[in-house]
């Protein structure tokens, strides 16, 4: 990545609108890394009981993605997110040794104690999700403690945030819930469309672009990236906002490769 884009990413990290046609930066590939029971899995429709392991070894995986060449990782504990409190601790740290990619990571973090065991283990950005639902003001706080590291993971099923894990449905909006951050200085939306994740059906490009017409957060799409043609599909939508995608499932089955999907995200 140029030293302009570099410059830019770090603007919009810090809350600031999409850049203009004439500097853009490339789009960010996110490489997923979903751990339940300390090994690398991918779940179909945030079904835990539906997860099919791709890698006994965390940070082999995170490994292989950083030779490959990504910018960021995307790193989520499963078991966290459904408990509430971290889990695989062991794991992300195995990670966060293994690379120097910076990390990005959600998944049960619910307190601040929480939070800055995670920035002081060496995690870049933290990903708050059930906790922008039930608890807006910590979220908020968190973002005046640590600027830029914060971004909230907005889950949704038919527009509605789920939490907990996906396993509960809230009454909220995503899009209601995301305008409560518009200048809380959340480095990003992160959105999932929870009905594509792990389903390779292509991502909900409809409901993430009129998210991100909203917003003056930056926002990185998430779920169902089954190729590069969904990626392709994705680059014009940066006019709007959208920074970056998250890539899992198709990675592991080998229809999208780290260098491909950066060259694409590129616009080349």
């Amino acid at each position: 990545m140029s030293a302009h884009a570099i410059s830019t990413t770090h603007e919009l990290e810090s809350g600031v609108g999409p850049p203009d046609a004439l500097n853009r930066a490339a789009m960010i590939l996110f490489p997923a890394i979903d751990l339940k029971d300390g090994k690398c899995v991918r779940l179909l429709r945030g079904d835990m009981t539906n997860a099919t392991v791709f890698n006994d070894s965390p940070a082999a995986q995170a490994k292989a993605f950083a030779n490959a060449g990504c910018a960021w990782l995307h790193l989520v504990d499963l078991n966290g997110a459904v408990e509430g409190h971290p889990v695989n601790r062991a794991a992300v740290a195995s990670i966060l040794e293994s690379v120097e990619v910076p990390a990005q990571l959600g998944g049960g973090i619910r307190t601040i104690e929480s939070i800055a065991g995670w920035i002081e283990a060496g995690v870049k950005r933290v990903i708050l999700g059930t906790i922008a639902v039930k608890e807006p003001g910590l979220v908020k706080a968190a973002c005046k403690q640590w600027p830029g590291q914060i971004a909230v993971g907005i889950d949704a099923r038919d527009g509605i945030v789920a939490v907990d894990g996906w396993t509960k449905q809230s009454t909220v909006r995503a899009l209601d819930l995301a305008l409560r951050f518009e200048d809380a200085g959340v480095a990003a939306i992160i959105y999932t469309d929870i009905d594509r994740d792990g389903a390779m059906g292509g991502v909900n490009l409809d409901a993430t672009v009129t998210l991100a017409q909203h917003l003056t957060t930056p926002v990185i799409a998430s779920g169902g990236v089954s190729s590069l043609d969904d990626l392709r599909e994705l680059v014009p939508a940066e006019q709007y906002g959208i920074v970056g995608a998250i890539v899992g499932r198709a990675l592991y089955d080998g229809r999208v490769t780290v260098p491909d999907a950066i060259r694409v995200l590129k616009g080349e």
